[in-house]
């Protein structure tokens, strides 16, 4: 089932669940599940009642610092019922993304951290720090102790054409516990700017990772939650399924009102608790110039979006006036947009 025929749900008269249909959910982890060392306030409790209602939880993340059995060891200690071969990584999609590059066997130069060297072992690739052991490809993700020393090793290797460049991921930013931290995005543009090429990407938003994850829990009616628009939204929009935005990490309300259209979730919740709640119909009038989601309104007056009624909660009023906004065809910086509905 595509986005599009989910969010055609906004029109019917019964409200359903998030989670009604759905076989096996792909949950984004920082943001979603975490946030550094501790877990998201109803995250736990949410997730693992979905699988003893009898929906598969796979953890999709495009950190690539740690091995899939490291991501659920932490996971295990804060309460998930998860174990490895339920954490499909950046590195594993990178790997395999390898295998159709370079001959197997071949020397890859790692950028990156104990979760690609680990994926790249596995896969009997020859794992080096150094540019003048003459790798075929050169893999590049995130870890906390990457410097420029790694960053070097990596452009000199880059500047042979021939040499392959794959990144677990382009990410910008990361969630810590403490904030929002630079993330794999950053690193990735420092040896573009040095070799003046980018790279292929092996996490999301890309496809690769989405396909290896449907494909390990063969899946028919997959979900994905996450924490960001321009990628865990953006990649499930690609993979042609249904997604929850979820506002406990990285993109918020303005975020999810100037949303173009390939990043724009299915379903917007406050917390995971909400997966477990009828998700309420959106009420759009035949002109399309207004929009209620249960006691929560909006109208669109010329160019101004007006709050009719503020409703009972800030996540209706959000609901009513992103389907108002991503309706009426025209781009955010066009509107003049209350900023309580974004503050």
């Amino acid at each position: 089932m595509t986005s599009e025929h989910r969010r055609g749900l906004f029109r019917r008269e019964r409200a359903v669940t998030p989670l009604d249909g759905i076989d096996v959910i792909l949950a984004d982890l920082d943001g979603v599940l975490y946030a550094g060392a501790d877990a998201i306030p109803h995250a736990v409790e949410s997730l693992n009642t979905a699988q003893a209602d009898g929906i598969r939880v796979a953890c999709l993340t495009n950190n690539a610092a740690r091995t899939d059995r490291a991501v659920a060891d932490h996971l295990t200690k804060l309460g998930f019922d998860v174990e490895a071969h339920d954490v499909i990584t950046s590195p594993q999609a990178a790997t395999r993304m390898l295998a159709d590059l370079i001959p197997a066997g071949s020397t890859v130069l790692v950028v990156g951290g104990d979760g690609l060297v680990a994926e790249l072992d596995k896969a009997g690739f020859e794992v080096t720090r150094s540019a003048e052991d003459g790798p075929a490809a050169v893999v590049q993700g995130f870890a906390p102790e990457v410097g420029w020393l790694q960053l070097a090793e990596a452009s000199f290797a880059l500047a042979d054409d021939s040499v392959h460049w794959v990144a677990t991921n382009t990410d910008w930013t990361i969630p810590q516990a403490r904030g929002v931290a630079p993330g794999n995005g950053t690193l990735v543009s420092a040896v573009h700017t040095a070799v003046g090429r980018l790279p292929l990407v092996a996490g999301k938003p890309e496809r690769a990772i989405y396909d290896l994850a449907i494909e390990r829990f063969e899946a028919k009616s997959p979900l994905m939650i996450g924490d960001r628009l321009d990628t865990d939204i953006a990649g499930a929009n690609r993979a042609g399924i249904p997604s929850v935005l979820v506002l406990t990490g990285i993109d918020k309300a303005k975020q999810v009102l100037a949303a173009g259209k390939d990043e724009r979730p299915t379903f917007v919740l406050s917390d995971l608790r909400e997966l477990h709640e009828p998700y309420p119909v959106a009420k759009v009038s035949k002109s399309g110039d207004a929009v209620e989601v249960r006691r929560a309104s909006v109208r669109l007056e010329g160019s101004t979006v007006r709050i009719v009624a503020r409703g009972d909660s800030e996540i209706d009023l959000l609901r009513a006036a992103s389907t108002l906004i991503w309706g009426c065809g025209r781009p955010i910086y066009a509107l003049e947009v209350p900023e309580e509905l974004y503050a």
